[in-house]
């Protein structure tokens, strides 16, 4: 698996991967909630969902990606069943934004990392879906933060959302738990 998953790191022009060390939290993160049911958006060549989906394998929880760029999004399924993930991890090719209502039930855990400028629609459309108790994280919060000061604002405010932002590699993921009320 680390073979496979520097493959994919170096063959990443357009560094949109998450850092190792971005991935490795995300594992640890899905095992240490017991995650079941898990959204990403925005897969990128499926470096992060690899590393969630051996997460998952743990708990017994699925993974659905949603890649806008369909070239990408085959790349990934491609990188996902090479990792031997494809019972675990389903990819799919399309809008987010039309392809996340059609996903059926809620979330522990949503990986968001996708159009930066959009991150606060996305917040809005899915916070609802995340179980009380599960976590929604945004990635690029500290490198990107510009892109998304309205995303930044709405967690810090939100009445259901309690957020920390950490950065295992450099690039900041922000960690907002919904709380039960």
């Amino acid at each position: 698996m680390a073979t496979l998953l520097a493959g994919i790191r170096a063959a990443d022009k357009g560094q949109l991967a998450v850092s190792e060390e971005d991935g490795r939290f995300l594992r640890v993160l899905v095992g240490a909630i017991g995650a079941r049911q898990v959204l990403e958006i925005g897969t990128a060549s499926g470096y992060s969902a690899i590393w969630i989906g051996m997460g998952l394998r743990q708990t017994g929880g699925k993974l659905v990606t949603i890649e806008f760029d369909p070239v990408r999004a085959k790349e990934a399924a491609a990188n996902i069943q090479r990792a031997g993930l494809s019972d675990i991890v389903q990819v799919i090719a399309g809008d987010a934004f039309k392809e996340v209502p059609k996903v059926a039930g809620q979330f522990d855990l949503v990986f968001l990392d996708a159009w930066k400028p959009d991150y606060k629609k996305f917040f809005e459309m899915v916070f609802p879906r995340v179980t009380p108790g599960g976590l929604f994280l945004a990635h690029n919060v500290i490198n990107k933060k510009n892109d998304m000061l309205d995303f930044l604002s709405l967690i810090d405010t939100h009445p259901q959302a309690l957020t920390i932002t950490v950065s295992p590699g450099h690039e900041g993921i922000s960690m907002t738990y919904k709380t039960r009320k």
